[in-house]
């Protein structure tokens, strides 16, 4: 991924992420301008497949500043770009319990926006907290063993 615009980092500590995808949104030319100023929110994001084409929801990208008549709603629907294969993939997935489509960052590939969704499913709420304490676990570990080949004392 080369030049990130935003990144929904709430993404992977709510949901299990298992498989990740790449789409193209459909943009407005202001629309493209705001994101290249990197003035968009991620965090409320999903898609859905509705009538074969994956739509992009509750992403919300500002309107550009000198855009005046040719700014659209920030909120409103975009379709994403991926092959047909790939939606029948996708549809399959959602239709068990639990999966969910969620966009986990913006980037621009060649001067084209992209997003990179992931398929992934709820985590509970045992589930968050056992991973905070695996990562502190771990966090702690690291520095003992940097403070051991230092020569400190622990």
């Amino acid at each position: 991924m080369s030049n990130v615009v935003a990144t929904n980092r709430k993404a992977r500590h709510e949901y299990a992420i298992e498989d990740t995808y790449e789409a193209g949104i459909s943009l407005t030319g202001t629309e493209v301008k705001s994101l290249r100023n990197r003035r968009c929110s991620m965090q409320d994001g999903y898609a859905v497949i509705h009538d074969g084409t994956v739509i992009l929801k509750g992403v919300h990208i500002a309107p550009f500043e000198q855009g005046a008549a040719y700014n659209v709603e920030p909120l409103r629907d975009r379709q994403l770009l991926l092959h047909r294969q790939e939606i029948r993939k996708l549809t399959s997935k959602l239709l068990e319990r639990g999966y969910t489509l969620v966009p986990l960052s913006i980037y621009f590939t060649r001067g084209k926006a992209k997003v990179e969704l992931g398929l992934g499913k709820g985590k509970t709420t045992y589930d968050k907290r056992q991973k905070l304490r695996d990562d502190d676990a771990k966090r702690r570990t690291e520095d003992a063993l940097k403070k051991y080949s230092r020569g400190q004392k622990i």
